[in-house]
């Protein structure tokens, strides 16, 4: 059973940052796009940052470029978002998803397999 487990959720002051990390049981995690998306109350669910099987290629939406770091791990099977300069409007919770494309879509119909998903507050 494939399980995509996220943490590092809270909630922070605007201008603070948090670390995200998502878990995942995937037998041949090195071989998955990851990204992240985020959905904010009464909001589609968007994509926020995507990183490709190897790491070496990484996408961001145009809201958190240069705010925001995604990055892996394959030997921990693991995916990282550190959010800096946080802002109220980055207030959401925030999912963990695999794909198997070779490129990193934004559209969330492209990802298999899906977190629960953690709550990111932050305060202004």
């Amino acid at each position: 059973q494939v399980q995509l487990v996220e943490s590092g959720g809270g909630l922070v002051q605007a201008g603070g940052s948090l670390r995200l990390s998502c878990a995942a049981s995937l037998r041949t995690f090195s071989s998955y796009t990851m990204a992240w998306f985020r959905q904010a109350p009464g909001k589609e669910r968007d994509f926020v940052a995507g990183i490709n099987w190897v790491g070496s290629s990484t996408y961001y939406a145009d809201s958190v470029k240069g705010r925001f770091t995604i990055s892996r791990d394959n030997a921990k099977n693991t995916v990282y978002l550190q959010m800096n300069s946080l802002k109220p409007e980055d207030t959401a919770v925030y999912y963990c998803a695999a794909g198997g494309s070779v490129n990193v879509p934004r559209l969330r119909q492209s990802y298999y397999y899906w977190g629960q998903g953690t709550q990111v507050t932050v305060s202004s």
